[in-house]
């Protein structure tokens, strides 16, 4: 249970994106204030100040921690308030118990106060560590905006190559997430620019970021090319609208890549990283002995 025993004022705020309304009740149940507080920090810390010099220790109570309520539990952090949180559902139900049917800021301020005087129970505690989750909660956020993009700008490429040169598509569409590949399209954006630079060259191209499958990309890529003799009208654009594309494609997986490992880094420092196992990955399983071998040594494998 949260603790309020040397609580002098518990301020329930209904948060807002330009300001929050504060509902300020003594133990006793009388109100101290009741009115809209400005997202702003002098104006907030000023209320805070008044508050805690007057009554003394001041509980600030907000029904949404994140976005919105940041700033304001950041003041009263800062300010020398303790800070709680009341969960949204448990926040809904207690509205229900009180008179009145219309939903308004004043009356969830009220509400959110009452009932952390009352019902401390209900209270969630925030801690500093919550900090790191607020941390991981943007950058997730914006990994998923980058994946989102990833996604849009693969599809593009696939469709341009799907209209244009149908097996060209099937060689390199599915393998759009690698480097290897946004890299080719980069320099060789269309079915000629990518004959014209020649089988060698390609593969020299792209051994760097791709050692293993160098070779079998582009002979993949050069089987496709021959595939299709003809050349549909307004391929040549291609070479303008496709290299800026995969360039874009590259930059946000590069974006995500940086984005997994700050994610990765912040997991590593969470409280609850030793739950997890501390971000080690599982050992892997020790792989089956190996079955008998045929006469020409391929064991079971298929020829």
């Amino acid at each position: 249970m949260f603790e309020i025993e040397d609580v002098g004022v518990f301020l329930g705020l209904d948060v807002g994106k330009s300001a929050h309304h504060g509902h300020g009740l003594t133990p006793g149940g009388k109100k101290v204030i009741d009115k809209p507080l400005p997202n702003s920090e002098p104006k907030l810390r000023a209320v805070l100040d008044k508050l805690r010099d007057k009554f003394g220790a001041v509980l600030v109570v907000v029904d949404q921690p994140a976005s919105i309520g940041a700033l304001p539990l950041t003041v009263a952090r800062d300010a020398g308030c303790q800070v709680a949180y009341l969960p949204g559902l448990a926040m809904r139900r207690i509205a229900d118990l009180y008179p009145g049917e219309a939903k308004t800021d004043a009356k969830d301020a009220a509400v959110i106060a009452d009932a952390a005087r009352t019902m401390p129970h209900t209270l969630r505690s925030l801690e500093l560590t919550d900090e790191i989750t607020a941390e991981l909660t943007v950058l997730v956020g914006f990994d998923q905006d980058l994946a989102a993009e990833a996604t849009r700008t693969s599809n593009r490429i696939r469709g341009l190559l799907t209209q244009f040169h149908p097996s060209l598509e099937r060689v390199l569409g599915p393998r759009l997430d690698h480097q290897a590949v946004t890299w080719l399209l980069e320099r060789h954006g269309s079915p000629a620019a990518l004959r014209k630079a020649g089988r060698r060259r390609l593969v020299e191209l792209i051994r760097p970021k791709a050692p293993r499958m160098a070779v079998r990309l582009i002979d993949d890529v050069f089987d496709a090319l021959d595939e299709q003799t003809v050349v549909v009208p307004g391929t040549a654009t291609l070479d303008i609208v496709v290299p800026s594309l995969a360039a874009s494609l590259a930059a946000v997986h590069t974006q995500r890549r940086a984005m997994e490992a700050q994610i990765n880094a912040l997991l590593e420092v969470h409280p609850l990283s030793p739950v997890r196992g501390g971000g080690a990955r599982p050992p892997r399983r020790a792989p089956p002995p190996p079955g008998p071998r045929g006469p020409g040594g391929g064991g079971c494998r298929g020829g």
